[in-house]
């Protein structure tokens, strides 16, 4: 039976990798997201001057989405990796594992099932073991690949090079002033006129 306590190790270890990687990708996205929301909050008040009601619907829009994204993309995967809310089992798992892996298929998910089973012969017992002794080698978290979190990570790039060339070019003023606004969206602000002189 030292066998089928592996096999269980190996599925949490498996379900670790699993949370992992969805923490990893739900940094990305949230970075990507919540950046271009941030630009985008500040480009419509930057184009837009608008009244404090509308900075105070614009910022408080602003918090709710990304708390959203937040919780969306990183708190949930923290809190099922830490097993503080139910997240996928071993008959999932399995199911993960069993499409990767060819040569597992449903031998995973039969393991589980012959475990389950509230009637113990020594027949099961020995099929137990059989199957265990035979999903020993898969490596299971295999099945999990966090090299291909890489293609999110343009897309959370973007947003941070976008925001750099506001400060390289000298436009910085365009972020600051406007997010000084949304920020202090109680405060009445007069818009800049531009005055044009013909000489």
């Amino acid at each position: 039976m030292e066998t089928k306590s592996i096999i269980y190790s190996k599925l949490e270890a498996f379900i670790k990798k699993y949370y992992t990687n969805e923490i990893i990708k739900g940094t990305l996205l949230f970075v990507a997201l919540g950046l271009l929301y941030f630009l985008f909050t500040l480009l419509v008040e930057h184009f837009l001057w608008l009244s404090t009601s509308g900075r105070t619907i614009l910022f408080w829009l602003f918090i709710v989405v990304e708390v959203f994204l937040l919780v969306k993309f990183i708190i949930l995967p923290l809190f099922k990796l830490f097993k503080l809310q139910k997240g996928i089992d071993y008959t999932e798992a399995s199911k993960i594992i069993g499409n990767h892996f060819s040569d597992v298929g449903d031998k995973l998910l039969n393991f589980l099932q012959l475990s389950d089973a509230a009637q113990r012969s020594e027949l099961l017992l020995a099929s137990i073991d059989q199957k265990a002794n035979a999903l020993q080698p898969i490596p299971f978290s295999n099945a999990v690949d966090l090299s291909k979190n890489r293609k999110y990570l343009p897309y959370a790039l973007i947003p941070i090079i976008v925001l750099l060339l506001f400060f390289i070019t000298g436009n910085s003023s365009v972020i600051e002033n406007s997010l000084s606004r949304v920020v202090h969206y109680e405060t009445a602000y007069t818009p800049l006129l531009h005055f044009i002189l013909i000489f």
